[in-house]
């Protein structure tokens, strides 16, 4: 262990007897209602919990079927999980809640997998979360849909924030949970938008957890070094303010106020993305990473800082245990001690105060899960199907019993990556072969009402904080929308609504009144922009885009070279309209970073229309260019080096893909065309290409039949642009 700069001044000015009474815990026994527990740190103040099980049946409750690789939330009576289904072409994600007594399904609904390169074995891969206050459950899917469901199952509002904010995944499909605080819904995502949004950032989203309108977006950091980390957001009082504290994809923690999204501090950490999410005790941040550190040539490191104050906290560090790595799992915090689990799954007791490594415990080889501590026990997985309960004595620790869940059929471990969850006397665990109930059969099962209620309390002084609700809207011409304007003090507290507000519009046709609502113009030109509103010399922002209906036409010719669609999701650092051989033309430009394979959706959510494109590839070397449509959530591709087409809707599993030899010839311009009718329960996805001096052959080239429909979605463009790839003369229609 090498003790941070600051470590003897903060001895010297907090003694350690308060520093440890001050992080104490749970005051009662709750549900579980997100992946770390009721006070998001890994703890439960359940009693009466076994401590021995086998998956054979000794205290086995009871087992579901269902496969799954995160953590359930248990609410009301409830076990939900998250997870995968199907085979071939019926393989999707599901959510289900099953009755936590007995184990019986009562609801279950399932997600199509599109727009995406997360391979089958990962979808589920964020936890679930749930409202104490509403019984609401929120997914978050490996798509990108972020869903909430009633507590029976029906669903009250959804975004595809792939479609609608530029949400970003890669191929290792990790996927953030989100977090219920107050009113809010928090999530944090990669994404690469439209306007102000439209650079690759890891930003924080605060959604009203009851009508799903997004209140405020934070962008604290800098370029992302992974495109999908995992650190979820935690929400904590710190030195007086309630802040969201979560890591980041560019290697730093940051503090936002949980109100409005104004960053606080940051904290420098790693040179890569994080994907353990911290820990928050009393005004201490726990933080942890596997990779290279930022000031000597160490992988991993376990940090504690003090997270008061503002602006850059790298020399506010406390402790940290260095050449520890911690790259997945995040700790648990219980009487002063922190419980972490390194990669190579050794669970570590540190001390909070001085970051002492008091012991260390071999759980077996691989360390994703975090562990959870209760009734004197902890309760912690390992990824090769093994669930561990421990036991502390004085300064050592103990094996109670090891469950090991095996798959008979294949003769291998069942995988487990997500942690217990712990309510109503027993535990409950999510694995890749079946959702398991832990407990003594004989107890006494009983739901207690646990509902907790978060509300800020209201500011004081004057109004240093305005923000404008909703954060952004997207409208059709001649809709609607409301906005509100609203005042925080120095801390983020809530002043209430403003009073008097100037309200302006930029870079969008219409009217906005003085009690705040716009009316958009009805004219048929796609817009994006602003709505600004002042209130004494503060001044804050929406965004606003509108999209008429179809159909559309764009050929480029009205604009600048340099310029794209402003109402296009991630198309400013990708597309550039350029000229070529006398026209106008988009062109998807080669990148000397980051994926070369990414989409753009023109807006909208539309169903039973077709889209069709002037398109030429090009070559680079030996790499030949993609060149793609996209329609509903399907992908209509032409495969420069594999010399093929294809239709497909899931590019890691190609799900109902169809693809024929097809000889194109790189910089020749081509029409592609593409058509999708979902009617009778299916799609039908058909799709056609031709040189384009010559007459649209008659018949599809492609055409396939999908029994599990993409009902809906944005028309867009795809690619892979090793060398530049050219669009024009677009056309969007709906289906005669």
């Amino acid at each position: 262990m090498k003790a941070g700069p600051a470590l003897r001044a903060v001895f010297s000015m907090i003694v350690p007897a308060l520093l440890l009474a001050a992080w104490s815990a749970p005051a009662e026994a709750t549900d579980w209602p997100n992946w770390r527990g009721p006070d998001q740190n890994g703890t439960s103040a359940e009693t009466g919990l076994v401590s021995e099980w086998s998956p054979e049946g000794k205290n086995l409750v009871w087992k579901a079927e269902f496969t799954g690789r995160s953590t359930p939330v248990v609410l009301r009576g409830q076990a939900c999980v998250i997870g995968r289904t199907g085979e071939g072409i019926s393989e999707q994600e599901i959510v289900a809640c099953f009755d936590a007594k007995t184990g019986d399904l009562r609801w279950k609904h399932l997600l199509d997998v599109y727009h995406t390169t997360v391979a089958f074995n990962r979808v589920g891969w964020a936890s679930l979360t749930a409202d104490p206050e509403t019984g609401t459950i929120y997914a978050h899917g490996v798509a990108g849909q972020l869903i909430a469901f009633d507590p029976e199952g029906k669903i009250l509002w959804s975004h595809f924030l792939t479609e609608e904010y530029g949400r970003l995944s890669g191929y290792g499909g990790r996927t953030q949970t989100p977090l219920v605080d107050g009113d809010l819904l928090l999530l944090t995502f990669v994404s690469s938008g439209w306007g102000n949004q439209a650079a690759p950032r890891h930003r924080y989203h605060a959604f009203d957890k009851r009508t799903g309108e997004l209140v405020w977006v934070a962008t604290p950091g800098g370029m992302p070094f992974d495109m999908n980390t995992q650190s979820g957001p935690v929400v904590a009082e710190i030195g007086g303010r309630r802040l969201l504290v979560a890591g980041n994809a560019d290697g730093h923690v940051y503090a936002v106020d949980v109100a409005t999204g104004a960053k606080v501090w940051s904290f420098s950490l790693s040179r890569r993305g994080l994907n353990s999410t911290v820990l928050v005790a009393g005004d201490t941040v726990f933080a942890a990473h596997s990779e290279e550190n930022l000031d000597d040539a160490t992988m991993g490191r376990v940090v504690a800082f003090r997270g008061t104050g503002s602006g850059d906290l790298s020399g506010q560090e406390i402790w940290r245990v260095d050449e520890l790595s911690v790259g997945f799992s995040s700790p648990a915090f219980l009487n002063g001690k922190l419980y972490v689990v390194d990669n190579s799954a050794n669970l570590h007791r540190i001390d909070g105060a001085s970051g002492t490594v008091e012991w260390e415990h071999g759980l077996g080889t691989v360390g994703k899960a975090s562990p959870v501590l209760a009734d004197g026990k902890i309760y912690v997985t390992e990824t090769n199907g093994r669930i561990h309960i421990l036991r502390e004595t004085g300064d050592t620790v103990e094996t109670l019993s090891t469950g090991r869940i095996v798959s008979e059929e294949e003769d291998r471990d069942s995988e487990i990556y997500g942690s217990p969850a712990v309510a109503y006397g027993r535990i409950y665990v999510a694995t890749e072969h079946g959702l398991f109930c832990i407990g003594n059969p004989g107890a006494k099962f009983k739901v207690t009402d646990t509902t907790r209620v978060v509300a800020l309390p209201q500011g004081k002084g004057d109004a240093v904080q305005l923000a404008v609700v909703p954060a952004e809207v997207r409208l059709a011409p001649g809709e609607t929308a409301r906005f509100e304007a609203r005042l925080f003090d120095a801390n983020g507290f809530p002043l209430g609504p403003a009073g008097k507000v100037e309200w302006k519009l930029e870079g969008i046709e219409g009217k906005i009144s003085g009690s705040g609502k716009l009316t958009a113009s009805k004219g048929k030109r796609a817009q994006a922009g602003k709505v600004t509103a002042q209130v004494a010399g503060l001044s804050a922002d929406a965004r606003a885009r509108v999209i008429p209906p179809l159909p559309w036409k764009e050929d480029f010719e009205s604009f600048t070279e340099g310029g794209v669609p402003p109402t296009w999701i991630g198309a400013k650092v990708k597309y550039d309209v350029v000229e070529k051989d006398g026209e106008r033309v988009l062109v998807k430009l080669p990148r000397s970073r980051g994926l070369l394979r990414n989409p753009t959706f023109m807006g909208g959510d539309f169903s039973n229309y077709t889209i069709e494109a002037d398109v030429m590839g090009g070559q680079m070397k030996r790499r030949k260019t993609d060149v793609g449509l996209l329609n509903s959530g399907y992908t209509f591709d032409l495969l420069g080096n594999h010399q093929r087409l294809e239709v497909r809707a899931w590019t890691a599993e190609r799900r109902m893909a169809q693809a024929i030899d097809f000889a194109w010839e790189m910089g020749v311009w081509y029409r592609m065309k593409f058509e999708v009718r979902a009617e009778q329960g299916q799609a039908i996805v058909r799709g056609k290409v031709w040189k384009r001096e010559e007459d649209e052959p008659e018949k599809w080239t492609l055409s396939v039949e999908d029994p599990f429909p993409v009902e809906s979605g944005s028309p867009g463009l795809t690619g892979y642009s090793p060398a530049e790839v050219y669009y024009d003369n677009i056309k969007v229609t709906v289906n005669p």
